[in-house]
């Protein structure tokens, strides 16, 4: 199972399950992520969520490199499997929060744009590697740009693999709302989804509409560019496939 879900107390608590793939989400993952929203929808016991990957080294890198995602011959369209692997995408409205260590880059922010906040240890880091194998970094930009100053998520989006946030830069610009010791990011993010779980549903995900509300007209407009910039940006596939195949055998480098 690429994705395990346990529930105790009104939170249920989802791992990313691919420790040995740093949790890079392939086709299998990103169809279970989608069921497990949709299945918490229905679960009255379940009143907040808790969202992490396995392993400590990565919470997700985003896309797995070695899927193979078919594209239709268009020019006008592109398919992407990460735009409906997070919960408000299959309508859920219970709070989400995202418990990170180690890595989270790429199309992780798919998830983590869709978490109401983030918890996170201080040897977590994030990165975008999109520009540094020729893609265009584009429903990841808009997502971070929602959540992190403007010139903070050029930076990170710009220099691809050349830097990473640290854990400390991201909490003093507003993308992570919590600092743990390593190893502490689950625990500190499963009490604060108790708190919340204990509150009046209604009331909660009331509030969580409403703040997602406030971001969706701007949030919209912008992912409604997104692909119309991927294809005119990124290199052709056999160009992007050289540069990785350059920097450390087909894959991000993540070490």
């Amino acid at each position: 199972m690429t994705v395990r879900v346990t529930a105790e107390d009104g939170v249920a608590v989802v791992t990313l399950d691919r420790p040995d793939r740093h949790n890079a989400i392939d086709l299998d993952t990103a169809d279970r992520l989608a069921a497990v929203w949709r299945e918490l929808r229905y679960d009255d016991a379940v009143r907040a969520v808790v969202l992490t990957g396995a392993g400590g080294r990565a919470f997700s890198t985003g896309i797995d490199r070695a899927a193979r995602v078919p594209q239709p011959p268009s020019p006008y369209s592109v398919d992407d499997p990460l735009l409906t692997i997070g919960p408000k995408a299959n309508d859920l409205w219970k709070p989400v929060v995202a418990a990170v260590e180690g890595m989270a880059c790429g199309g992780a922010f798919y998830l983590l744009g869709e978490c109401e906040f983030v918890v996170a240890s201080r040897g977590a880091t994030f990165f975008d590697p999109h520009t540094t194998y020729g893609m265009v970094s584009a429903y990841e930009a808009v997502l971070m740009a929602q959540r992190m100053p403007y010139g903070e998520v050029a930076r990170m989006s710009l220099m691809g693999t050349a830097e990473r946030v640290s854990a400390r830069r991201a909490y003093e610009t507003g993308l992570v709302s919590e600092l743990t010791e390593p190893g502490g990011a689950v625990a500190a993010a499963c009490r604060a989804a108790a708190v919340v779980a204990a509150y009046p549903t209604g009331a909660v995900q009331g509030t969580v509409r409403a703040v997602w509300a406030a971001r969706e007209a701007a949030r919209d407009r912008a992912l409604a560019l997104a692909p119309h910039l991927i294809a005119l940006g990124n290199l052709p596939a056999e160009r992007q496939a050289a540069l990785f195949e350059g920097r450390g055998g087909g894959g991000y480098r993540l070490r």
